[in-house]
């Protein structure tokens, strides 16, 4: 990591990771945690640029105002407290005196309608408006104003955070040069964190002038770091560091205090600790924030490691990875973590944020891990108050650190890309473990979130390594991954032999979802006697039907088989999950359109196909959800994928780089489909409970042609060969619509279609 202890020369490594009842938002009266809800709202500053999560997830913009459900929402899941952004940045951006409170007023006052508890947080991962920044000498003084205009506005608030995360803040403001004001150095760093505590410290002045009783609730992400034997210096260092921001709060750095040396180095003055000693401001809630990769290992053998993760501390070259990527798995994270606050600054304490970017199922085991774990702390007398469930409406290109904005999106409790937040089954959970209930999802925890399968591991990191009491080093042979259980309810996927049945069995197998992959002489689909003994003897929770007839031209003069297998096949299956309670996934086309649109086909859009094949998809879907109204419905159109042979890209970039001519049809323009992000999104949507038709394609409209130069222009090839034809030239029988592009009411729920057709090239190479 890019620090040093003392003495030591700063080096260059840079982490690129990411992040029952009770008495008000505090301690539970049944000695179980509480449930609390927070958005993600960061507000971060890339040179002149400003990133802001709570406009790119919708939640709050200045043009629009607070989304009308959202609180709404929040208060359906049982949270008795709830994070709430009162940003210094949106209600006085341009002058400390001019102030617009709209947004805040409608948040606060909503959630005080329905009785949860608002923690007011100031900056989050900000360095304020452009009149002040995390350098400026009168940061505090600034915010405390700031601060003062919240609390007068809204005296009935008692718990506050005024700068969420200060430590991590400044390391990715002052020490990793990633956010402004763009600096790499250890006094820079210690710069940032020193204003931002000595912020906190005259914001609880501030507002106790208001409201006496005002809490103070600090969090900060305490990332464990772990190291070989011969960097154990390096992770004590970063071990004790991770406290700092704590122990100047707490006016504990001082002579005798272990960073004593380097904070003075540093450059921070006697008269600047001493500010600190005098007025101690205690928090009166430990707040953790807790990822999968807030734990740190770091190895001088670099060749096992990725280039990404290489760098050093000027003393030693070392690789710096997340320490789940090479470590033993670890039974009981959340209780290590809520000791380590616990045995060090005390309690009482909260997870104040629980949340993981991946697919849903590891969301789920994410955070039912963190419920069992601040359980498991409670009963060993570790006083965890609660549980946040974080980013309950998502959050926004986390995966750059918001660095270079691409509008990735990732689903947190909600997903907000249609018209409303639509519950995730992460809302189902959460609802269940905030009223003492029982989750009625077995299935999805039976198996082992990734970050304790054997695939989180680099594929060189042969030792692992755990810290022994006092150190930042000590050994441990790597897991030897058991034999998995058999779980009671499988998926079953029909289509063992076809492009998407495949691919289903692909991403079951590295999600950790137990499947049972379907040929035809197992399971004959449109035959009631073959449904009803399979389901009744496998018991799965869900079925995807990934078979069916997909030859659309053939099926012009075959379509008696066409209609049994696309139509009577997926209403037999329905008929019979209807019967025995289990959910149904099947897929239908833009087929089913007769193209004489110029606009993007919507779900709610009248079908009328053109083709034989196109009648069997529109049929299958009116029977299916006359039998099964749960059933979910995905229309797709164009797959292409790195796990086969047989689609359109694979085929013309062979004939691409060959030099072959690549002849396509002139005056059809689709919609493509990249088969990973359609398997990844209706898993999730399937998970969710989603019912009814979904469109599911790749944003973006082509036609054959510009789909194929396309291809050409991201794989570096001439498109020279590229001819387009009459499509009777190409041999079809069928007619297919002109215009077929689909979009979905639910709004845009994969990726572009270059973003896709850039990873099938990346993933073509590793398949």
């Amino acid at each position: 990591m890019g620090v040093k202890g003392p003495g030591e020369v700063h080096g260059s490594t840079t982490r690129t990771t990411v992040k029952s009842r009770s008495n008000g938002t505090g301690a539970s009266l049944s000695g179980s945690p509480v449930l609390w809800a927070g958005l993600e709202c960061s507000v971060t500053r890339i040179g002149d640029s400003w990133f802001d999560q709570l406009a790119a997830t919708g939640h709050a913009s200045k043009e629009q105002g607070v989304r009308a459900f959202d609180i709404d929402a929040v208060a359906q899941l049982g949270a008795r407290a709830l994070r709430y952004p009162i940003l210094w940045e949106h209600v006085a951006p341009l002058h400390p005196d001019v102030c617009d409170w709209s947004r805040s007023d409608t948040g606060v006052e909503q959630a005080r309608a329905h009785g949860i508890d608002v923690i007011a947080g100031l900056v989050h991962h900000g360095s304020g408006p452009h009149y002040t920044n995390l350098l400026d000498p009168f940061f505090g003084e600034k915010l405390a104003a700031f601060a003062a205009k919240v609390a007068s506005r809204y005296p009935w608030i008692t718990h506050w955070t005024p700068v969420n995360e200060p430590l991590t803040t400044a390391r990715f403001s002052g020490l990793y040069g990633h956010w402004f004001p763009h600096r790499s150095t250890d006094a820079d760093f210690l710069r940032c964190l020193v204003n931002q505590c000595r912020g906190v410290v005259l914001v609880m002045r501030a507002v106790r002038k208001v409201n006496p009783g005002a809490k103070l609730v600090h969090t900060e992400d305490l990332g464990r770091t772990w190291s070989m034997p011969m960097l154990s210096y390096q992770a004590d260092f970063e071990n004790e560091r991770r406290w700092l921001g704590h122990d100047l709060l707490r006016g504990r750095v001082k002579r005798g205090h272990a960073l004593y040396r380097y904070v003075h180095a540093g450059g921070v003055t006697e008269e600047e600790l001493a500010f600190f000693q005098e007025e101690p401001c205690t928090p009166d809630v430990f707040g953790i924030n807790h990822y999968v990769t807030s734990d740190r290992f770091l190895d001088q053998r670099l060749v096992r490691y990725p280039a990404h993760t290489h760098g050093g501390n000027g003393r030693h070259r070392y690789a710096d990875t997340e320490a789940v990527r090479v470590m033993a798995e670890e039974e009981d994270r959340f209780v290590r973590v809520a000791r380590d606050m616990w045995e060090r600054q005390g309690g009482p304490i909260v997870f104040t944020e629980v949340h993981l970017g991946c697919s849903r199922e590891e969301q789920l085991r994410w955070f039912r891990e963190a419920w069992n774990g601040a359980i498991a702390a409670c009963a060993q007398g570790i006083p965890v108050q609660a549980l946040t469930a974080w980013s309950v409406f998502g959050a926004c290109d986390w995966d750059s650190l918001m660095t270079n904005p691409r509008g990735r999106y990732e689903s947190g409790v909600f997903d907000v890309r249609g018209a409303e937040p639509r519950p995730t089954a992460l809302a189902g959970l959460l609802r269940a473990l905030a009223h003492a209930e029982d989750p009625a999802l077995p299935f999805l925890y039976e198996e082992k979130g990734w970050w304790r399968r054997p695939l989180r591991l680099h594929a060189g990191a042969a030792t692992s390594v755990v810290a022994g009491p006092g150190s930042g080093s000590g050994f441990l042979p790597s897991a030897t991954p058991g034999s998995a259980k058999r779980r009671t309810h499988p998926l079953v996927i029909t289509g063992a032999t076809g492009t998407l049945g495949r691919a289903f069995a692909r991403v079951c197998e590295s999600r950790g979802l137990e499947y049972i992959l379907m040929r035809r002489q197992d399971l004959d689909i449109a035959s009631p006697e073959s449904v009803q003994a399979v389901l009744r003897d496998l018991k799965p929770w869900a079925v995807v039907n990934a078979a069916g007839y997909v030859r659309v031209d053939a099926a012009e003069n075959d379509a008696e088989v066409c209609l049994r297998e696309n139509a009577t096949g997926p209403a037999t299956l329905a008929s019979v999950c209807a019967e025995l309670g289990v959910k149904l996934l099947t897929y239908s086309s833009d087929l089913v359109f007769d193209g004489t649109r110029q606009t993007p086909y919507h779900e709610s859009h009248e079908v009328a196909p053109l083709s034989v094949y196109g009648r069997s998809k529109a049929d299958a879907e009116r029977l299916v959800l006359a039998a099964l109204p749960e059933a979910l419905i995905v229309r797709s159109s164009a797959f292409f994928g790195p796990w086969d042979e047989h689609n359109f890209v694979t085929q013309a970039l062979r004939s691409l780089r060959s030099k072959a001519p690549v002849r396509v049809p002139h005056g059809i323009v689709v919609s493509p489909t990249y088969v990973p992000d359609l398997v990844g999104a209706s898993l999730d949507l399937l998970i969710d409970g989603v019912s009814g038709v979904i469109h599911l394609a790749n944003d973006g409209a082509v036609s054959w042609a510009e789909f194929a130069r396309l291809t050409a222009r991201l794989a570096r090839v001439s498109s020279d060969s590229v001819e387009e034809c009459a499509p009777h030239e190409l041999g079809w029988l069928a007619q297919r619509p002109c215009y077929s592009v689909l979009a979905s009411e639910a709004g845009v729920l994969l990726p572009s279609l270059e973003d896709a057709l850039s990873r099938y090239l990346r993933d073509k190479v590793s398949a």
